[in-house]
């Protein structure tokens, strides 16, 4: 028993941590995904109207790429079905982008009982970041990483003449931007797998060379190029946002959250 009860938290965090069956977890997460698809649809019919609004920011980086090697700007489509389904696209995926803060709160009331109750109050820093980073990353592709890969990649077909599909650069375009926008999403997925005991800072650190490794070998797959100064591009804010991240895994690890309490109850 002595054992058993050196693990729990101070008495008056107890009420903290409120125990839920099996049945009752899935019937929260349950809970939490209607809310959200419900959330995403709503987003969805709202940025419906503006999906060609949102279009023309999308092809800008390819109209200023075609303008400085001399061509035409002009983008095509093979089938009549294209521009309905791209255009369908674009507003699925804004309404994501616009729901998402109320998404992650449906995350966050997911994990929450699972959290004391002084560590609750992150709600809003957790949402910040979360939306922050994401934003922070299509950021860093739009204006940094796409237009020196279009250029690059125009530049050195220019002597063929290109018919680009408003379908191949769409999904171009989705990859570069989203794939280094849930990139930066790293310290926030070190977040929780550190708050559940499954990774601490000294394992990250034991393997950071492997782990420098897995980066430039993703950052190789993200670059829509074959040069090596794109892929140090994106590899370099993603080997300091692994810094970062041992930083974060060793501030919420269940050993450190359990030392504050003990320090704190004392």
């Amino acid at each position: 028993m002595p054992e058993v009860a050196a693990e729990l938290p101070p008495a008056s965090d107890q009420g903290a941590l409120p125990a839920m069956s099996f049945l009752e977890h899935l019937e929260e997460l349950r809970r939490r995904i209607i809310y959200s698809i419900i959330a995403v649809a709503v987003g969805f019919f709202a940025c419906w109207n503006y999906a060609d609004n949102i279009f023309s920011l999308m092809q800008r980086p390819i109209m200023e790429a075609l303008h400085r090697n001399g061509m035409a700007e002009k983008l095509v489509y093979l089938s009549p079905t294209e521009p309905f389904n791209l255009y369908l696209k674009i507003g699925m995926l804004a309404g994501l982008f616009v729901a998402s803060p109320f998404v992650l709160y449906q995350i966050w009331l997911f994990i929450s009982p699972g959290l004391y109750r002084a560590e609750k109050r992150y709600v809003f820093p957790f949402m910040f970041s979360t939306v922050g980073l994401f934003v922070a990353g299509g950021a860093f592709g739009y204006k940094l990483v796409y237009p020196a890969a279009l250029d690059f990649l125009i530049g050195y077909g220019k002597q063929f003449q290109p018919m680009i599909t408003i379908h191949e650069y769409t999904d171009l375009f989705l990859t570069v931007i989203l794939g280094l926008g849930v990139v930066f999403e790293l310290p926030i997925l070190v977040f929780f797998l550190a708050l559940m005991g499954v990774i601490s800072a000294g394992w990250m650190w034991r393997n950071v060379r492997y782990s420098i490794l897995v980066i430039f070998i993703i950052a190789a797959i993200i670059t829509p190029t074959t040069d090596i100064l794109n892929m140090c591009i994106f590899a370099a804010p993603m080997v300091a946002l692994y810094m970062l991240s041992i930083g974060i895994a060793w501030l919420v690890h269940p050993k450190q959250r359990k030392a504050r309490q003990e320090r704190k109850g004392k």
